[in-house]
């Protein structure tokens, strides 16, 4: 008998759905400054394999260790870039947090500045669709 996978399960508070940047994670409560909203995680991977990877959900932890954020159960890759960021990761103890940068209403998509190497090599050449810089070539 075959059994089923069981599709992941968002956390609460959190809902992922079409954004300006494809799909996006959406606050469906209201999040306090500096409160920890969810968890980036995935399978560490070698920095040889950092370099060949194809993965755009790689996040470097420190110089030693990088994450693979690829899996479906971290909801944490759904949150897109923004020049104007709503949320900040933080690397606690080898973990990475998104942590509220001020208040988030519900509704809301979650956005954190993804960093100068990343934007130029992976969002640059294709045009940033954050709401700042839409708004900007509106």
């Amino acid at each position: 008998m075959e059994t089923k996978k069981k599709k992941p399960v968002c956390p609460e508070g959190l809902q992922v759905k079409r954004s300006s940047a494809g799909l996006g994670l959406f606050a469906t409560r209201a999040f306090k400054k500096g409160e920890r909203i969810i968890e980036y995680f995935g399978r560490e991977i070698s920095k040889e394999e950092e370099y060949t990877s194809r993965s755009k959900y790689l996040f470097e932890v420190n110089s030693k260790k990088t994450i693979d954020g690829t899996t479906r159960e971290n909801f944490a890759r759904y949150i897109n870039h923004s020049h104007k960021p709503n949320c900040e990761p933080n690397i606690v103890k080898g973990r990475i947090w998104i942590d509220a940068l001020k208040s988030i209403k519900p509704g809301e998509e979650l956005t954190y500045d993804y960093g100068e190497e990343y934007v130029n090599e992976h969002i640059k050449p294709f045009g940033c669709r954050c709401a700042s810089c839409v708004a900007k070539r509106a």
